[in-house]
Parts: C-alpha cells; structure tokens; sequence
C-alpha cells in the first residue's frame, strides 16, 4: 500500500515521497532511453569537444552520434594507455576531460598484470550517488518494513596509493566510502547500517571486520538484511565469525572492547554501542561452541529477510555455501557497476540468481554494443570503426559486448562484459551478465572460459551431495609442464560429516565429469589428438582461499572488490596453493567424443 500522499509507479505502489520520485526518476529514464542516451553523448562531445583526445579526431566540435560513430574508434587499455601514463605523470592539460581528473579509480581487471587506472572527475560522484539513491526504493516494493531495522553490511576501503603527479588511486567503492555524499549522508530510515562510519573507513582489515562484526552481534534483533559488496565478502565475515566468536563474546559480557582495536576513532564510536550484556553474550557462545554454522546467520540474526549480496557471473559458486549458513535466504543483486562506470539497477531484486537482469539506466553514460557471436567475432579497427549499436536498437536473445563512453573522457572503451538480452523495462533492455570476455584456461587448440569452468566445477560436485560435501572455493591453472599439458583445479570443500565425506575413487569420478563438461574441443584434445592430459583435481586445507586473499591484500588488492581468480599464474600463489594440498586425483578415463557434430 502506498504511503501517504505517494502516487503510485507503474514498478508498484511507493513506500514513501521520497520513494515515488526515485521510482517515477526511473519510469523517465527507461520510456525515453534513446533520447536520453543521444542526450548524453550530447552533453559528453560538448563538455570535452576542446580535449587532446577527441580534437585527434576531427570531430570539429560535432555532437551528434553520426560524426561520433563515424570518426572515433573503439579502444581497449592498451590504447588508452599512454594518455592514462601522461595523466599519471603530472600532465594537467585536458588530455580526455575537459574537467580536471580529480583521480584515479582502480580496476579489479589486471593489463600485463597491473591494475588498470581509470580516470575520472568530481562530478562522476555524483552520478554514482544517483544511482545508489533508487536502489531502496526498489527493494521497498518487495520488502516492507526495513524502515524498523539495520542492515549488517560488511564494508571495507584499503589504502590508497598515489600516482608521480599526486593523484589518489584506489578502488572505486573506497572513493565512495570515503566521499563526502557518503560520510555526510542524511538520515534514510530505510538504509541504516549497523557499522558506524568509523569501522567501515579504517584500512585495517581486521579491525574494520571485528567492529562491524560486533556492532551487529550487539543488534542482532535489528538486523533486517546482511549483506556485502561481492557474495565472498559474505562468505568471508562468516569464517571471520567461526575464528573470532570467542574474544567477540567475551567484550559482548564485559562491555569493553578488545585490546586488539587501536583504532581510536573505533574506539571511541564502539564504546557508545557497546554495553555489558552477559545473556547475549551467552547467547553467541552457545550458537558457535558446537561448531555448527548451518543456517548461522538466520540463527543469530532470526529477522533477516534476505542477503544483499552479488551472486552473478564468477561469484555464482558461493550460492551453495551462502544457502548454507542462511538456511536459503533470498539473495539479492541490485545493482550492475565497475570502476569504469555504474551502469544500471536490478528492478525486480528478489528474483532467483540465475534469473537476475539489470536495467541499465541510460543517464550513467553513453552506451553502445557489439554484437558477440563467437563463432563470427567483430573485428576492431582503428581505420574503420564497426558499426555498433545504440541501446534501443537490440534484440531479444542476443549476447553483446558493452562499449562506454563516459564524462570523465572514456570514449568507445571495450568493458570486456557479455550481455544478453533477457527483455524490457519500458523502452530499455534489461540484460542478464554472461561472462567477462576472457579465455582463462588453454593448452592448445582449447578455449575453456570462466562460465564453461563453473559449469563443469558445479557438474562435478554433484557427486559430492550424498557425502554433504560441497566445493566452498576452487581456481585452476594450465599446466604446460607436463607432457602432454593438463589443466589443474584446486578445490577446498566443506565437510558436514569429515569422517564420512567422498572417497578417492569419488574424487577421482568429479575430474571425469569436470572433462565431461568441457567442450568438444577439449574433449578432442584429450580423446583423439591426445594432446591434453588427464584433468587433475587437487584438495587443499580448509582455508588456503583464505590465506590467498590476505596474501591478494597484503599486495594491494582491495578487501571489498577481491575475487578469487579462476585461473593463477603468478609463481607464489601457485607456491602456496601447492603447499596447501592435501590429495591429488585424476581423471580415470577419457571423456566422451565423437567427430560426428551436433546442431
């Protein structure tokens, strides 16, 4: 029921005023997406028409899509490259903005094994804020009442670094944790947070997980949602809960905070939250002594409705283990972004993983798409730019790759994100993410990427289910070393019943229905050319995807935008995966292939 004076919104009835703007903000945008959209480039063309970048292309000053398209090619880092290095030297003329670049934001995506440094301007900000200001809005269709509690989010920003010219780089969420339009936010009933600022904005990880921990354990019966940026920053506060419950009960009875906190900002905020309570305290000792952590976060905090979390693309895996410890919660993902840009919403968040969309919202940016089809892929020419397609020009079905074009100078960049069409919101598309345009795993002839990884790793592990087993975490590499060369997954489970978990013989079965899984080139690699190995699973201890991402951190890797890598090739990481192993297996026969070709 709407509240109020609130008109209700084609999406549904508005919790609030404020709610009925945002959602008719929305209804706006996706009616006029295409005016909206020649709009934008408008608006971007003018703004930077006098920049280094953009004059090399004759352009003369033209804003419309025709000269846009017709003169300025598609680019990928390595082409923007050089102009990121002069930015990054100290070169302060109006190279790709015609607004000074305020700094750098950096991508969880690697070139040459570096993270890529996107540029952007004060005024992008803003436009991010915009779109975290209608994700509440949406989510009130669904959820009623999450203006009677908190949300337990886990949230972290990591030390900056600066550039020759003394501009910050860091990742694009501790820009925004960091910014004023967070810090300063007004009071939203509908998004209160159980961590107070202090906890999210210290760089210390550890201090920054124990206080957010704390503070929710303390509002346990406020917590109306739990959530982190990516699924694995969830998994992770999970298993900080099983190694830490014991010193988190124990300044839950005292009312005083660990010695381990020196933060003194923490301190200071903590200690308002934090008060002697010996029954809850009790409470957190009797739910983790056992070390039962089925439906944990459902058993400490009983009114969650459901988890907000990213489980599309590579963080699909954790959707078994997060099931785990919420007893099957909803999981929601509500919004689509990157260090290069914010894209777009999720508009019907409640919506199964697999069936998540994304609206992109056409006032983030200026966005065109290739159409992908692997079997014919575009080529891209700097002499003769492909003819892209405009947002409302795309078809039910099809998969595209995502080309932007941005204020802070972006022109025709490459994202490397596959989308297909899933429907319409209005007038604009609402995509499903595919995958990440990227091979992770070859031997030779063979492509194997991440979606066809993931596939075969969840194939494999239904063999595990009648042992209540469960893959928690895997990456994989190509080993070359071997004659012939054979991929290499390295798995850590979860064990409900250890004494009772997969046999070898089972293992030995999951590397043959991983090679089952994989596609018909593998399989003619491995059965007819004999020029691919037996698949090799290797098992390693309870915790090494752990130690991986503290040692991501400790190299400069972000907290809150770290993903395990699919694949690994950097010498120490596969030093320290080896180190971890517990039993190696093979596959014990060859996958099936036939010549014969299906259609």
């Amino acid at each position: 029921m709407a509240v109020g004076s609130a008109a209700s919104s084609p999406l549904g009835p508005p919790a609030c005023e404020k709610d009925a703007k945002a959602l008719q903000f929305i209804e706006e945008m996706t009616k006029n997406c295409d005016a909206v959209q020649e709009n934008v480039l408008s608006e971007i063309l003018a703004q930077n028409a006098e920049t280094e970048y953009l004059q090399q292309w004759n352009l003369y000053g033209a804003t419309d899509r025709e000269s846009f398209k017709s003169k300025v090619p598609v680019i990928s880092y390595d082409d923007l490259l050089p102009y990121v290095n002069r930015i990054a030297n100290g070169d302060r003329s109006p190279i790709l903005s015609s607004h000074p670049i305020s700094e750098f934001l950096t991508s969880s995506g690697t070139s040459a094994g570096e993270r890529k440094l996107m540029p952007t301007i004060a005024a992008e900000m803003d436009r991010r804020q915009k779109l975290y200001s209608l994700l509440m809005p949406v989510m009130n269709l669904y959820v009623l009442g999450l203006d009677k509690g908190k949300g337990l989010y886990f949230l972290f920003i990591k030390a900056e670094a600066k550039t020759p010219s003394g501009l910050v780089a860091r990742p694009v969420l501790t820009s925004y944790y960091k910014s004023q339009q967070f810090k300063t936010r007004p009071f939203d009933p509908y998004n209160v947070y159980t961590s107070p600022n202090e906890t999210i904005l210290c760089v210390d990880s550890f201090q920054s997980m124990y206080s957010q921990m704390l503070c929710g354990l303390v509002y346990r019966d406020e917590v109306l949602r739990c959530g982190a940026v990516f699924a694995s920053g969830l998994v992770r506060a999970i298993k900080f809960l099983q190694l830490n419950w014991e010193e988190l009960a124990v300044d839950i009875e005292s009312g005083k905070l660990s010695y381990k906190i020196t933060d003194r900002s923490i301190r200071e905020c903590v200690s308002k939250i934090l008060k002697p309570n010996p029954e809850l305290a009790k409470f957190i000792r009797e739910e983790c002594c056992e070390g039962n952590w089925e439906g944990i976060i459902t058993r400490i905090w009983p009114n969650t409705k459901y988890l907000d979390v990213i489980v599309t693309g590579a963080m699909a895996q954790y959707i078994p283990i997060l099931d785990y410890y919420s007893g099957g919660l909803p999981k929601t993902c509500t919004m689509y972004a990157s260090s290069e840009c914010y894209f777009g919403l999720n508009l019907t968040p409640m919506v199964k993983p697999s069936e998540v969309v994304y609206t992109i919202m056409p006032n983030m940016g200026y966005f065109e798409f290739i159409p992908h089809d692997p079997e014919n892929p575009v080529t891209i020419s700097h002499d003769s730019p492909p003819r892209l397609l405009d947002l409302a020009d795309l078809e039910l079905g099809k998969e595209y790759e995502l080309v932007i074009s941005t204020y802070s100078g972006l022109c025709r960049y490459r994202v490397g994100d596959i989308l297909q069409v899933k429907g319409f919101h209005n007038s604009a598309p609402q995509f499903k993410f595919i995958r990440r345009k990227n091979v992770l795993l070859s031997i030779e002839s063979d492509k194997t990427d991440e979606t066809e990884l993931q596939a075969a790793v969840e194939n494999a592990s239904e063999l595990l289910k009648e042992f209540n087993t469960t893959v928690v975490e895997y990456t994989s590499y190509g080993d070359t070393k071997t004659i012939p060369g054979h991929y290499v997954i390295f798995w850590e489970l979860l064990m409900k019943d250890p004494a009772n978990g997969p046999t070898e013989d089972v293992l030995d079965q999951c590397c043959l229905a991983m090679e089952e899984s994989l596609n018909s080139v593998y399989r003619q690699s491995r059965v007819a050319d004999n020029s691919i190995g037996p698949l090799e699973i290797r098992i390693v201890k309870s915790g090494t995807f752990e130690e991986l991402m503290d040692y991501a951190i400790s190299r400069g890797a972000s907290i809150n935008q770290y993903k395990v890598p699919r694949c690994v090739t950097f010498t120490p990481i596969m030093e320290l995966l080896d180190s971890r192993v517990v039993s190696v297996h093979f596959s014990p026969a060859a996958p099936h292939w036939t010549s014969e070709r299906r259609f």
